[in-house]
């Protein structure tokens, strides 16, 4: 075991994340702007956070500082920049001191706000969960409830993301939880919409009616519901969900996960999984629609891998052992999370101070790293603002800079779930495309960039039977 006890979180003082923050004077050789007295450059990134990227790039270089919700960042930019900090072999970066100021009040100590050894403690314990027999549990309960629910929208019209929305946290209900479909997982989803929605609320105090005071609301109902329930499984056996593999983690002493951590680990993977497979999903079905040439592509190795429709009709499901075989598949969710990243951007602060870009970048800084910028660079991409699958092909990929395509993360902190992710999106596929082929139906959306991207118009799809 790690000489710190992963039990035994720290105190965070009111002041923790302002603490030690440099001064304008230790700032000022480091190029940018300040924009508007109060808020700063705060509403123009959120009008355009691309946009604004790429201004200040051209302006500035790929090192400069920028003053935005209520303190100064400082922007790196590139892919050498995200192996700095993602994969940051001095441990110069807080990945719970760059979180926090987001998160804490609602998903305190998930593994986004863990650092080193408490990190890799609870990391590895909670791996678990992700072994080949929970996977092929999940792998069967994603069949069942994707199929399931393709049969009920049916051929015509359909706003994709928000029935994508609820699909995947019925699915995390039946997967995560272990719980059927119904009131009780209603009101669990409920409390992670809230939470969800409170995490990049403006109003950062849990005021009467306030989405901050719903999230908090949101909170207190599931850290309850989860810290009975993970008493209640420890005592009856857990089972072959992601929930009961949690509450029935060991660390490498053998002893269990204390009580309260498996319950804020729970509330931080439904959050982190909820949102960004949605987003990412989104983003591949708008992308298919685009492009029918990958559409029928996809099809087609899909049903050469399944076999195709079974004697009544209907797609037969993804086996998990073929979930490799689907290599086309793969790549174009891989596309996918290129042009549009779940994650735009990633923040952390510095620890101790460090040269980068010609610059020292004094301790205590908010620094944060751009995975849209990068994943759009000619340098890296032979086509960047084209859907081109082909950009991960093996040979592509090996001549490729390592940090240049960061949907996940990277280092220590690389997500977690990512072979889930890659999971549900290949049934939801394997489900999808056999049955329909899939038109725009309200023309090419505008996207909401951040926090996590999503079609202002809810993607409007027409779905045509096969």
């Amino acid at each position: 075991m790690a000489t710190l006890a992963p039990h035994q979180p720290a105190e965070i003082a009111p002041t923790h994340w302002t603490e030690g923050n440099p001064s304008p004077d230790e700032l000022a050789h480091i190029p940018g702007e300040g924009g508007w007295p109060v808020v700063g450059n705060t509403f123009k990134m959120l009008a355009d956070p691309h946009g604004f990227t790429r201004r200040a790039v051209e302006k500035y270089g790929r090192v400069y500082k920028n003053k935005a919700f209520g303190g100064w960042n400082i922007a790196l930019i590139g892919a050498d920049a995200n192996e700095l900090v993602l994969f940051d072999r001095q441990k110069l970066f807080s990945s719970e001191q760059g979180w926090g100021p987001i998160l804490d009040q609602l998903f305190p100590r998930g593994l986004m706000l863990m650092d080193f050894d408490h990190h890799r403690v609870d990391r590895r314990a909670l791996s678990i969960a992700f072994k080949p027999g929970p996977m092929r549990h999940y792998s069967g309960s994603l069949n069942r409830g994707i199929a399931k629910r393709m049969e009920e929208w049916g051929a015509g019209n359909l706003q994709f993301y928000p029935a994508i929305k609820e699909l995947t946290l019925d699915l995390a209900a039946d997967s995560f939880i272990g719980i059927p479909w119904g009131p009780e997982a209603d009101r669990i989803n409920e409390a992670f919409v809230y939470m969800v929605q409170a995490s990049v609320a403006p109003v950062r105090k849990p005021l009467p009616f306030t989405l901050m005071r719903k999230g908090v609301k949101g909170r207190e109902f599931l850290v309850d519901y989860f810290t009975k329930e993970t008493h209640r499984r420890r005592a009856e056996g857990g089972g072959q969900d992601m929930f009961s593999q949690f509450a029935t983690a060991e660390y490498e002493d053998g002893s269990l996960m204390p009580v309260d951590e498996v319950v804020d680990h729970m509330n931080f993977l439904m959050m982190a999984a909820h949102d960004t497979i949605t987003s990412s999903a989104t983003s591949l079905v708008w992308l298919l629609a685009k492009n029918p040439e990958w559409q029928e592509k996809l099809r087609q190795e899909i049903e050469s891998v399944t076999g195709g429709l079974d004697a009544s009709g209907k797609p037969r499901d993804l086996a998990y052992e073929d979930l490799g075989k689907l290599e086309l598949t793969e790549m174009a969710f891989k596309e996918a999370l290129r042009m549009v990243p779940p994650v735009p951007s990633t923040p952390r602060r510095a620890l101790r101070s460090f040269e980068y870009g010609g610059y020292r970048i004094p301790a205590g800084a908010h620094v944060g790293i751009n995975a849209h910028f990068v994943h759009h660079e000619e340098e890296h991409w032979e086509t960047p603002h084209e859907f081109n699958p082909m950009h991960f092909t093996p040979e592509a990929v090996k001549a490729r800079h390592k940090y240049a395509w960061i949907p996940f993360g990277g280092g220590a902190h690389m997500c977690l779930g990512l072979h889930f992710a890659y999971m549900q999106v290949k049934v939801l596929m394997a489900q999808m495309l056999p049955r329909y082929r899939i038109e725009l139906a309200g023309g090419d959306p505008d996207w909401q960039a951040w926090p996590i991207p999503k079609p202002k118009d809810g993607l409007k799809i027409r779905l045509k039977a096969i």
